[in-house]
């Protein structure tokens, strides 16, 4: 007698649920071999068909589960539930989600060393102001799902509390999770774990290869004893039995939003998680997002927030504002630096100290231009608009915005003149510069062009300790929670371009990344200070950084998005459609913000309907984009007109679509 089965297929139709026969028993969540159309395909099995499936289909044209996969996993109800809830908030294809999210099957996958907890003493004790942080949580330990968010300035211990917490779920026979924002905080947090917990550390990021992430799996599936678990956004898919705590580090971080496949949020999902394994869940942040220090501050009845305003030790830096406007030329031999921030990284070089220097910007230049006719180098396949990045150490030209890049020519292609001028600068400039200012200290670099893998990271941060790197020049790495020790002097450059990016969060951005960078001085010293270089030194935003005030920040931009209906006063969802043909894009598109305003204005009145526009760059890798934005503040109307959208949806040749829930970048 058959039997049939509901099967989530890897296919990326968003309905990828089907009904497959088999003479022998599956249970729910074997991974199985089923063909689909002429082709063999993977699933999901996720139980029995309900007799009410059966009642409308030809059981004659069923076709057969060919098998169970080799060496492959079983998901457990937990997961499969995680699974199902992405695939409907996400409105993505619960099979092709699966599938993306698991580490590809291998018969003989490489061994991957996993670090044993040498469970020291933890020297240092709670403060103070930690301490009832510290109990509160403590208290909700094994009381079910709970979220709580610590709202810590720089330095103030927040790690110490999470270690603390984490050590004692750990000693209760229970599991830990613990999500960071980048693999450049790996090396720190897998040191501290080692040094003070007494249970297995498995990490997971980027510099893990997919045979050791398979053997990872396995381990973690086949494992009975408490273990934390540690890792960028992926790994809050690993399978962890009895997960007593889940820990999500730099909350505000951009990269726990995934850009491509299925666009989720690890931080949302991490939630989600904490919650089908009835344990707590705390978020932590200096800087956190609107939304949450919004939800936490404004529903202390089942969240709890706390706030941490000192520093463990050191002093917060001063920040001083060097106006650039008319101060120099690109043709001044330290350009793109002021004499005075020379001179103040000159004082603090010369009594043994280090300085960091951030500028937002790959390579030597922003773009190349001819100084003979004006032509500028620019990628036709991202659109004429952008212009193409030089990099000086690899001799390429790089567009910004695909994987387009060339050799750097050595003449201009529209009137053969040789003289080719580099404008802007970037980590590559500025190293270069600071390296012929400063030539008896030694400068580095610290940025993804750089730094490529994990190695390569410890190696960086290992000569920076060790006081063999005097100046290091970085992006974003750089803001990412490190500790330096003899760090009392941050430069930031460029930080102008990112407060004029047209997006309804690039104050906030720009805000968090200001007060992480500088968060980076003065954290064992009392004299140190932060150095902006800006065209805008009036901006409010660096009065609330001179005087440490969030809630002066968050009062004036949450009401701004009070008058823009943006979260956390809405939730916003995007439609973007795409093809290489621009006439196609704009009928779709047009078409269905026609119908679905229609539908809105009728059905779902509380949804606002935005669009369509083209992206901001309308034309990258050869594709153009539209998009048709929805916001409201009834999210149930919201999700139900994304799925009325995908039920009537009918696909257009060569014109593709994608949904993104609560974007982090929305033009």
């Amino acid at each position: 007698m058959s039997l049939y089965y509901q099967v989530a297929v890897n296919f990326p139709k968003s309905d990828s649920t089907l009904t497959y026969k088999s003479e022998e028993e599956f249970l729910i969540g074997d991974m199985v071999s089923v063909p689909l159309g002429r082709r063999k395909s993977q699933g999901i099995v996720l139980g029995v068909a309900p007799s009410e499936k059966l009642d409308d289909l030809d059981t004659n044209i069923v076709k057969a589960i060919e098998e169970k996969i080799p060496n492959s996993f079983r998901l457990s109800h937990i997961e499969l539930e995680l699974y199902k809830w992405m695939s409907k908030y996400y409105h993505f294809s619960l099979g092709k989600l699966i599938f993306d999210s698991l580490p590809k099957v291998m018969k003989r996958p490489k061994k991957v060393e996993i670090v044993n907890g040498e469970n020291k003493e933890i020297p240092h004790e709670l403060n103070e102001t930690q301490k009832p942080v510290h109990a509160q949580i403590q208290k909700s330990l094994n009381q079910g799902f709970s979220q709580h968010y610590t709202h810590g300035v720089t330095g103030s211990g927040k790690s110490l509390i999470y270690l603390k917490l984490i050590k004692e779920v750990l000693a209760s026979g229970k599991s830990a999770q613990f999500l960071l924002p980048e693999i450049n905080l790996t090396p720190q947090f897998v040191n501290m774990f080692k040094e003070y917990l007494g249970h297995k550390v498995f990490s997971y990021h980027s510099g893990v290869t997919p045979s050791e992430k398979y053997h990872i799996w396995k381990e973690l599936k086949e494992n009975k004893e408490p273990v934390l678990v540690m890792g960028v956004r992926s790994s809050i898919f690993l399978p962890i039995e009895n997960l007593g705590i889940v820990v999500v580090d730099e909350e505000h971080d951009g990269s726990f939003k995934q850009s491509d496949r299925c666009p989720y949020n690890g931080r949302d999902v991490a939630i989600k998680k904490a919650q089908l394994n009835s344990c707590p869940v705390i978020l932590g942040s200096a800087t956190p997002t609107m939304e949450n220090y919004y939800q936490f501050s404004h529903d202390e009845g089942k969240r709890h927030y706390y706030s941490l305003k000192e520093r463990v030790s050191g002093h917060f830096p001063k920040l001083e504002l060097f106006d650039t406007r008319n101060r120099f030329t690109e043709s001044d031999p330290a350009w793109p630096f002021l004499d005075e921030t020379i001179e103040a990284m000159e004082e603090k070089l010369s009594q043994g100290e280090q300085v960091l220097v951030f500028i937002n910007k790959l390579g030597f230049s922003n773009y190349v231009q001819c100084r003979a006719c004006g032509h500028q180098f620019v990628n036709e396949n991202c659109g004429c608009q952008n212009n193409l990045r030089y990099f000086r150490k690899k001799n390429l030209l790089k567009c910004s915005h695909c994987d387009f890049k060339m050799p750097m020519p050595t003449e201009c292609p529209e009137c053969g003149g040789i003289t080719l001028m580099n404008k802007g600068f970037g980590t590559e400039k500025v190293q270069d510069v600071l390296r012929s200012v400063f030539p008896k200290y030694t400068t580095d670099r610290f940025d993804r062009d750089e730094i490529t893998n994990l190695k390569q990271l410890n190696d960086k941060l290992n000569r920076f300790h060790n006081k063999e790197i005097d100046i290091l020049v970085g992006t974003q790495m750089l803001a990412k929670g490190h500790n330096f020790e003899r760090v009392n002097l941050v430069v930031m450059l460029g930080i102008d371009s990112m407060l004029n990016y047209a997006d309804f969060r690039s104050t906030e951005r720009t805000y968090q990344l200001a007060l992480q960078v500088s968060g980076r001085a003065g954290r064992f010293a009392k004299d140190s200070k932060v150095i902006i270089q800006t065209m805008n030194p009036e901006h409010n935003l660096f009065k609330y950084i001179q005087d440490h005030s969030f809630d002066g920040f968050y009062q004036e931009e949450v009401n701004l998005r009070k008058i823009c209906f943006c979260p956390p006063f809405s939730r916003i969802a995007m439609i973007y459609f795409s093809s290489r043909f621009r006439e196609r894009v704009i009928d779709a598109i047009s078409n269905v913000a026609r119908n679905i305003q229609k539908i809105s204005f009728e059905n779902f009145p509380e949804v606002r309907i935005l669009g369509p526009t083209p992206m901001s760059i309308e034309k990258k890798a050869n594709q153009f984009t539209w998009a048709i934005m929805l916001k409201s503040d009834n999210v149930n109307q919201l999700h139900t007109l994304l799925s009325t959208f995908e039920d009537n949806y009918k696909p257009i040749s060569s014109v593709s679509y994608k949904i993104d829930v609560d974007p982090v970048n929305v033009l």
